[in-house]
């Protein structure tokens, strides 16, 4: 392993300066701004604290809601720094420890690589990789901890795997898996994950033929409609597997919230996060006081009856098929 002793100690020295110079830049900016703006850090009251679960067998205890860094929000939009900054800040404060990006999210790696540094030690720090093979994989690993300014992640994600023939070049001898076992080996990576928008059957496929230790998946409040729903497809397996399930597309980009369907974030989050298996959501945010109103609708989360859930589940009957065309995605 000598090359990959290396690979790592040039990553962690590469990242040591660039990021101590620009985490120490990114907390005299943060902090200039913000007390311009609100002089509130360091002064209000403590917030209340969102319900927390233990991630499957990570054994890592997470707030049931993280800050999603895809979208079309400014996390992911070139020129953004400056809002998308905020809504990074403004995260931290609110108690959010969970922070979801890829490699494929435009500028979302570096947007949290100039604000995250200085409380990385309190966070769990999550990226992906699109690439299917292992010199793929490792170049946008190499790539993805030079921008967040980080010498590990917490979780690194094989990226919308879409297709079987994916998997088995994925698991093949040059296959990410192996890139992603061997950033394991080096502490470069705590936990595997495999994401999925598009057929559960796959998803459900890959944690049985790994041991990952999480899947993102879509989990809303439209998904029964859908003639390939993941919700009983893929809980199942990983309930059996302890995996830990971490809820995307919540709601479905403002699309179950539309007309004629769901009232509010109030009944797409606990939809979601009262399906069995579930242990956490990430979501994105568009402005920081729409950050500000889905954390208060997550502290104030509690699971939802049967009866409630099929209630809002037939809400959605009329609108699934608008609400769930990222299934086209692959």
């Amino acid at each position: 392993m000598t090359e990959g002793k290396t690979r790592r100690n040039f990553l962690i020295s590469s990242v040591a300066v660039t990021g101590g110079i620009m985490a120490t830049n990114a907390l005299q900016q943060n902090t200039t701004n913000t007390a311009t703006q609100q002089n509130t850090i360091n002064t209000a009251t403590p917030p209340a604290t969102m319900p927390e679960r233990v991630l499957g067998r990570t054994e890592v205890n997470l707030p049931i809601f993280g800050l999603g860094g895809a979208g079309q929000t400014p996390l992911s939009w070139e020129g953004k720094e400056g809002d998308a900054a905020q809504i990074i800040q403004k995260a931290l404060e609110l108690g959010i420890r969970y922070f979801d990006t890829a490699a494929s999210y435009g500028p979302s790696e570096d947007y949290l690589g100039k604000v995250l540094p200085p409380h990385r030690s309190k966070l769990f720090l999550a990226s992906k990789t699109d690439k299917r093979d292992r010199d793929g994989a490792w170049r946008e690993l190499e790539r993805s901890l030079k921008r967040l300014n980080t010498d590990y992640l917490d979780l690194w994600q094989l990226h919308h795997v879409s297709f079987a023939e994916e998997l088995d070049t994925i698991f093949s001898p040059s296959g990410a898996i192996q890139a992603l076992e061997e950033a394991i080996e080096q502490k470069l990576v705590r936990f595997a994950g495999i994401t999925g928008h598009h057929d559960p059957q796959v998803i459900a496929e890959g944690l049985r033929r790994y041991p990952f230790h999480t899947t993102l998946i879509p989990v809303n409040a439209a998904d029964k409609h859908h003639p390939r729903p993941f919700i009983p497809v893929v809980l199942p397996v990983a309930q059996k597997k302890n995996v830990g399930v971490i809820a995307m597309k919540v709601p479905a980009y403002g699309r179950l919230l539309k007309p004629g369907g769901l009232t509010g974030m109030e009944q797409a989050l606990g939809y979601t996060m009262s399906q069995p298996g579930v242990h956490c959501c990430v979501i994105a945010a568009e402005t920081v006081t729409q950050l500000e109103n889905n954390v208060n609708i997550a502290r104030a989360f509690v699971p939802l009856k049967e009866q409630e859930l099929t209630a809002i589940a037939g809400q959605t009957a009329s609108i699934w098929e608008d609400s769930t065309f990222f299934r086209a995605w692959t």
